[in-house]
């Protein structure tokens, strides 16, 4: 679990899924299914109550570090993790070499 003055992010293996508590009883997250030496990313969201707190990317590179420690190539479907990710070259090494190629990284 990574701490955060304002919330704590985690993966909750169980419903595959990393989890940002706000604090208020309400969750940022981002949803992911694991298959192959892959993780895939599906989904994004954070409450709008707490959009712009700069959540969503905290997510992100939660997600990522724990992609990397684990040896996953990821597999971006959610629209806001692949624009992280073609926005910084430092985590491109993570992509699965087809989705490199629907980012236009090739």
């Amino acid at each position: 679990m990574t701490e955060n003055p304002s919330y704590a992010i985690r993966d909750n293996v169980a419903k595959h899924r990393f989890e940002a508590d706000l604090g208020d009883g309400s969750l940022g997250l981002i949803e992911y299914q694991l298959r192959d030496g892959k993780i895939i990313y599906t989904h994004t969201e954070v409450p709008t109550a707490h959009e712009g707190r700069g959540i969503g990317t905290a997510l992100i590179r939660f997600a990522l570090r724990s992609a990397r420690e684990h040896e996953l190539q990821v597999v971006p479907v959610c629209p806001f993790i692949a624009a992280y990710i073609e926005k910084h070259a430092e985590e491109q090494d993570l992509l699965d070499p087809a989705y490199r190629r629907v980012l236009g990284l090739d």
